[in-house]
């Protein structure tokens, strides 16, 4: 990203906001494979890549895959979308379905249309947190809804460059800044603390570029105004907006 800034002649200013941390456990893999032999997967819901890539190099460990692929063979397979659909590919998975883009939530749910849930089981492949709000509309049409955790969001090591930005922001130095993932806004908000409110008044006075839908939700969750929303949600599409914003 800070390439694509200075490449367009910006000065990027660099605060990461965002850390992946490996949150799977094999002997919880194991017991899922061994339960949805018992009981079969209707269907299957992949959010993410890296997710996805994570689950099955987990079950490449335990020598479990293949097991796993003739499983997956049986149920209904959604994919969130481009890059778990990349993923499932890349295992030969047959995708049933594919979230159309901006790839929220509501597009998944629009992906398994009128599929009948009552009394199905569904594994959700989570990404960085829980998704409430698929896990309550599927529980709404009477599914059992299993989350598989891979990785989960976290603040970064060094939150320094955070404060840093906050800091600048309050003193207007800032012309944009850009979000690509909706836990940013939160952690953001995090480091600033008792600070909030001047965060969001720093935030109001200057540019302020989404990569999409679900991060200008969190945006404007946090009372911040959304200048420029990437379409297609990808950072050429982003940048290329914020280019054309600020001149």
């Amino acid at each position: 990203m800070a390439d694509l800034v200075a490449q367009r002649g910006g000065l990027p200013l660099r605060a990461p906001a965002l850390a992946e941390v490996p949150d799977l456990d094999p002997r919880a893999i194991a017991d899922l494979v061994a339960s949805l032999e018992r009981k079969p997967a209707s269907l299957a819901i992949f959010q993410t890549g890296t997710g996805t890539r994570a689950l099955f190099a987990a079950t490449d460990g335990l020598g479990a895959s293949a097991r796993f692929l003739a499983l997956l063979e049986k149920s209904t397979v959604v994919a969130r979308g481009p890059k778990p659909v990349g993923a499932l590919r890349a295992r030969n998975v047959r995708i049933d379905a594919s979230a159309a883009d901006p790839f929220t939530t509501r597009e998944v749910l629009a992906a398994i249309g009128d599929l009948a849930l009552e009394g199905a089981r569904v594994i959700v492949q989570r990404h960085g947190k829980a998704n409430a709000e698929l896990d309550r509309a599927l529980e709404a049409r009477g599914a059992e809804v299993v989350e598989i955790p891979t990785y989960r969001w976290s603040l970064p090591p060094d939150t320094k460059p955070l404060a840093e930005l906050i800091a600048a922001l309050e003193r207007s130095e800032v012309d944009a800044v850009a979000f690509t993932n909706a836990q940013q806004v939160r952690n953001l908000f995090a480091v600033a603390k008792d600070g909030a409110e001047s965060l969001r008044k720093a935030l109001n006075a200057t540019v302020v570029a989404s990569i999409g839908p679900v991060a200008s939700a969190a945006l404007r969750d946090a009372g911040v105004s959304v200048s420029v929303e990437a379409s297609p949600p990808k950072l050429g599409a982003l940048f290329s907006a914020l280019e054309a914003r600020l001149a």
